[in-house]
């Protein structure tokens, strides 16, 4: 096999791959919502997120005084939105994560199958 040929079957290989790990992404997401919306799930994740944020966004503005007794405003500002950000994020993530799990599974179970697929294709077996 020359290698325009190879590369062109392995690029299929992975769209395919790719293809299989979204759609079980997608599939696990709707396993998870079990029929109902995304929206409400998403406004209670963010909901239960803004604490953690202003927690974060309290440690920043503390963090901003260490080491520097006659800090700036605008150094205060900046630490404070950098740890509510990252509060937000871990947040989030942390609201979401039995979704986010579902998903992933999905993903892993589309893509094994694909994998395996494409291994019996290139090594076929004959059962006598």
């Amino acid at each position: 096999m020359d290698l325009s040929k190879w590369s062109k079957s392995e690029v299929e290989y992975g769209r395919k791959v790719l293809g299989s790990g979204i759609e079980g992404a997608l599939s696990g997401r709707a396993d998870f919502l079990n029929g109902r919306p995304l929206a409400p799930f998403v406004n209670e994740s963010v909901r239960e997120a803004l604490k953690p944020a202003l927690l974060g966004a309290c440690i920043g503005l503390l963090g901003s005084r260490v080491g520097n007794q006659n800090g700036s405003i605008g150094r205060m500002l900046l630490f404070g939105l950098l740890g509510g950000a990252i509060g937000f994020g871990a947040g989030v993530a942390w609201e979401s994560r039995s979704m986010t799990a579902s998903a992933a599974r999905g993903a892993l179970r589309n893509i094994h199958a694909a994998r395996d697929e494409h291994w019996v294709e290139k090594h076929p077996v004959a059962y006598a």
